[in-house]
């Protein structure tokens, strides 16, 4: 099977997932108790009004007829309007989701390169006491919930050494000063654990596994460098590696909402948790199906990238 086969079939998968993404939302999002219209007007408000506010949003339509214009207009690129603050969806979001890439790919640059460097040394000191303080390290960010982890940074860095900003950007589009980049840190930092951890056990695991195989002894006996053994055996390791990879920058890309929340930072997290406190369902809908069609976009990507290093996986 050619690349462009492959590439091909592999984006023919994702549309049926993205339609199946688009129908979960859709149900979930109107199975939930209330709607925007019960936050805009007070309780005691008269019914003909809240009637009128119904049809001029398209609530008052069928649940089918609902899903299939919304698709439609999705289909377009158009995600409607913002019920509670009747501005474009397309444009808050925006601005959300470049707030969250200023966290997302800090956070994925340092969680990657750190865990893929504690795993390989790792894996070369299989047993002894480096070994073992370096899985520690990886267990515990995979372990220790990202909210959790937020909040000590917040009260040991912001409150009591007061030395990095507790809250909020300080700053627009990218940071201009170090520190305005402070800002950046806590976040960054609370973000990039869990992938750490997770490239970190994945990157031993699948060295482990290379060393113990035959063309490494080769390798020794043909008197090769162990820096360039090291490149051997790392590169054998990439298309498990980089399925991990790509599925940590998706989780990254989604943004956390926890993590954004504590920090109150104005990303896509933070958004959705907006919206769903107001239940905005156009901000609501069309941020979870934007942020899945990232998820499976990075999924794509890696799935190319994995048949590039590997043609095998192609066959």
């Amino acid at each position: 099977m050619t690349m462009l086969h492959y590439a091909v079939q592999r984006l023919l998968h994702a549309i049926p997932i993205l339609a199946g993404v688009s129908v979960l939302v859709f149900v979930l999002v109107h199975m939930m108790p209330g709607n925007a219209i019960d936050m805009l007007v007070p309780p005691d408000a008269p019914q003909e009004l809240v009637k009128r506010l119904m049809a001029a949003y398209g609530l008052d339509k069928p649940l089918h007829v609902q899903y299939l214009h919304w698709l439609a207009m999705l289909v377009k690129g158009d995600l409607g309007y913002s019920i509670a603050t009747s501005e474009s969806v397309a444009r808050e979001l925006g601005r959300a989701l470049a707030n969250t890439f200023l966290l997302a790919i800090p956070a994925a640059a340092l969680g990657f390169s750190v865990g893929t460097l504690l795993g390989t040394a790792a894996a070369f000191r299989q047993g002894k006491l480096t070994d073992k303080l370096l899985s520690a390290i990886a267990i515990t960010g995979v372990s220790l919930p990202h909210y959790w982890i937020a909040i000590v940074l917040v009260a040991i860095f912001s409150v009591s050494l007061n030395w990095l900003p507790a809250q909020g950007m300080g700053f627009e589009g990218l940071p201009g000063d170090l520190q305005q980049l402070g800002s950046l840190v806590l976040p960054v930092v609370a973000l990039s654990l869990i992938p750490l951890g997770v490239v970190g056990r994945v990157v031993r695991a699948s060295v482990l596994d290379v060393l113990n195989q035959e063309f490494v002894s080769t390798l020794h006996a043909k008197g090769l460098g162990g820096g360039r053994i090291v490149v051997h055996i790392l590169k054998n390791t990439l298309p498990s590696v980089f399925a991990v990879m790509g599925m940590q920058l998706g989780y990254l890309l989604g943004g956390s909402i926890m993590v954004e929340t504590v920090f109150n930072w104005p990303g896509s997290g933070n958004l959705l948790y907006q919206a769903i406190l107001r239940r905005d369902v156009p901000v609501i809908q069309a941020t979870i199906v934007v942020l899945a069609f990232f998820f499976v976009l990075m999924n794509l990507l890696v799935d190319i990238a994995q048949a590039l290093v590997d043609p095998r996986i192609r066959r």
